[in-house]
Parts: C-alpha cells; structure tokens; sequence
C-alpha cells in the first residue's frame, strides 16, 4: 500500500522484531523486508511487544509504516547529524574547570 502524506510516500512493509532480555544482553531489533530506509525516514512498528520477561527472547512478525522522506528532509537529516556529531569534540581533556 503507497500513499502520500505532506508529499512525501508512505510505504507499510512487513516486518520482523526481535526482542531479548537476558542477563547476556538487552536489545530489540527490527528488519524491514523490501525496503531499504536512509537518514530523514520515519519508521512505525505496528503490534509490536513492548516488553518481554527477564529471561527470554521473542521473535514477532508484524508490519511497519515506513515515510520516506524527501531530498530537503535527507538533507536536513544529514546536516543535523554532522552538527550533533560536533557536539562530542567539544570534550577538553585539561585539568581543571571549565568557565
């Protein structure tokens, strides 16, 4: 199903989640089949846990509602990241207090 919303295409794919919380590891993973996203998508999970018992791992298939953006909102994307990514040199390794 494609549609168009603020003139930017709407994609709903299905997808798989994959949930684990352990004592090994803590994670949620999601594969999108049939499409491949880039910076300034958004991404919707649909009837996905939110949750699971420690202890144990899950393996949901569900379907997503992917928007895909334009090349104004990828470039915005990518700009802003550049600027975020910045943000962590400003780390000073002097002793001492910073004004």
């Amino acid at each position: 199903m494609d549609s168009w919303k603020r003139g930017r295409r709407v994609v709903e794919v299905p997808c798989t989640v994959e949930i684990e919380r352990t004592a090994d590891s803590l994670h949620a993973h999601v594969e999108l089949q049939g499409i491949d996203i880039a910076p300034g998508d958004e991404v919707i999970v649909h009837d996905a846990p939110t949750s699971i018992p420690f202890g144990e791992s899950s393996i949901v298939h569900t379907r997503a509602t992917v928007v895909l953006a334009g090349r104004l909102d990828r470039l915005a994307a990518r700009l802003a990241g550049y600027f975020e990514l910045t943000e962590l040199y400003e780390v000073s390794f002097s002793p001492g207090r910073t004004p």
